[in-house]
């Protein structure tokens, strides 16, 4: 699948030098979209093997204690960023929301057939989540 970086529906009356410089900020945006994605499918299998531990032992899905610990510290990181933390928090939420379905998930399915190790679990929970 390949996308057009110069797909744009501004028209003609935008000067050249205009579309050079937008057309260079939206290569840099793709590849920060792209790092976005990659990064993200990392926390998500991380997160899965988490799942896989507390269906293990019978842990609840979701820590309050620690989503709240870290809401705190994602609030306070985007402001030394310069970033807005409401929205750091709001993008955080979607997460730890994604996060505790996945492991409800995994707890009512995957641990269920008995996995023979968690690789195998967590291997499991990828392939349907």
């Amino acid at each position: 699948m390949t996308f057009d970086p110069h797909a744009t529906s501004m028209g003609d009356e935008v000067a050249p030098e205009v579309y050079e410089e937008l057309f260079a900020m939206r290569a840099s945006i793709d590849n920060f979209d792209a790092a976005l994605v990659h990064i993200l499918a990392e926390r998500f299998r991380a997160t899965q093997r988490v799942g896989v531990l507390k269906a293990q032992h019978n842990l609840p899905a979701g820590d309050p204690g620690r989503e709240e610990a870290q809401i705190a510290r994602l609030r306070s990181m985007a402001k030394e960023a310069n970033l807005d933390p409401e929205f750091a928090e709001k993008f955080l939420n979607f997460i730890i929301s994604e996060v505790i379905r996945h492991h409800e998930h995994i707890a009512a399915h995957h641990l269920s057939e008995a996995p023979e190790t968690l690789e195998d679990a967590v291997s499991s929970s990828e392939k349907t989540a």
